[in-house]
């Protein structure tokens, strides 16, 4: 007869004390009685699993894709890309020298270099008032300035007026003038006078003081011609005048309405234009350009017999 404290064959090898709870355990369900001794049996044993397999670190890459060779620059590479690098260097300074010597050269000549600035969105011109032209003339210079922007806007408006005339049936031969005179007025005003004015209060040249005056006049006739528009050409339609305008608002009030506008627009441009060409004609005398400008014609009269 075994005893009473001898040990169960069927139990597991560790030794378990019936009396302490163990963490595994569940609720205990019955007592048995085996072999003279008391056991107590469960619902929720704890039971061991065995690990799972290691995963491969890899297991996301294909591995049969074949390897990228990084090729590696070698130290007669890297050298021979400094010395290209060297070189380029070389060469820009030896250009950057060449500039510098012609820009030198072109001052020492008198000659100055003039960047395109104006306007700003599309610079077609060089225009610099404030850092250029004395402090005392930049006023002058400026509503010199304003009469070549007036001129503008007159010969726009002016194609405007004669499309609508023409829309109306004036005919197609007054819009095609005053695309003419839009597209010739402006450039020349700008070469023949405003430049040469320029010029002149920069480098105080009585030679470009007489261009300007020359030309000048030349735009104030014409601006006093379209501000009347005599029935001279295509019975004067083709300029926003006063004559015309009074002959289309009896048949079309609204391209009256437009002609006496550029009527206006030609009676403010008159104004403003004898204004500037009075006080320039004023410094030039006040100056002493008057007589330098008598001399240089003198010496061009001989030079030309000569």
């Amino acid at each position: 007869m075994a005893g009473r404290y001898d040990r169960n064959p069927f139990d597991e090898e560790e030794e378990v004390n019936p009396f302490a709870e163990q963490p595994g355990w569940g609720k205990t369900s019955g007592q048995s009685n085996y072999g003279g001794g008391t056991f107590y049996t469960t619902t929720n044993p704890t039971s061991r699993l065995s690990p799972l397999p290691p995963e491969p670190v890899d297991f996301s890459y294909d591995r049969s894709a074949p390897p990228v060779d990084i090729p590696l620059d070698t130290a007669a590479d890297l050298r021979k890309k400094e010395k290209e690098l060297q070189a380029k260097e070389a060469e820009l300074r030896k250009r950057e020298q060449d500039v510098r010597r012609k820009e030198e050269a072109a001052a020492r000549a008198g000659i100055v270099l003039e960047e395109k600035n104006w306007p700003p969105f599309f610079p077609i011109i060089h225009h610099d008032i404030a850092n250029e032209i004395p402090i005392h003339l930049q006023k002058l210079q400026y509503v010199a300035f304003t009469t070549l922007l007036g001129l503008f806007g007159c010969l726009l408006w002016n194609i405007v007026a004669t499309t609508a005339a023409w829309i109306k049936g004036e005919g197609v031969k007054i819009w095609f003038l005053a695309i003419i005179y839009f597209i010739s007025g402006v450039p020349l005003a700008y070469v023949l006078w405003y430049r040469p004015l320029y010029r002149a209060f920069r480098k105080e040249s009585a030679l470009k003081f007489g261009w300007f005056f020359l030309f000048y006049l030349v735009h104030i006739g014409f601006c006093i011609f379209a501000a009347v528009a005599p029935p001279i050409v295509f019975k004067g339609k083709s300029l926003t005048g006063i004559l015309p305008a009074v002959d289309v608002i009896s048949d079309h009030l609204i391209v009256g309405i437009f002609y006496f506008i550029g009527f206006g627009l030609f009676c403010l441009e008159v104004v403003l234009s004898i204004w500037v060409i009075q006080q320039v004609y004023m410094y030039f005398r006040g100056s002493g350009k008057a007589a330098e400008l008598k001399r240089e014609a003198a010496r061009g009269v001989v030079r030309a017999a000569m």
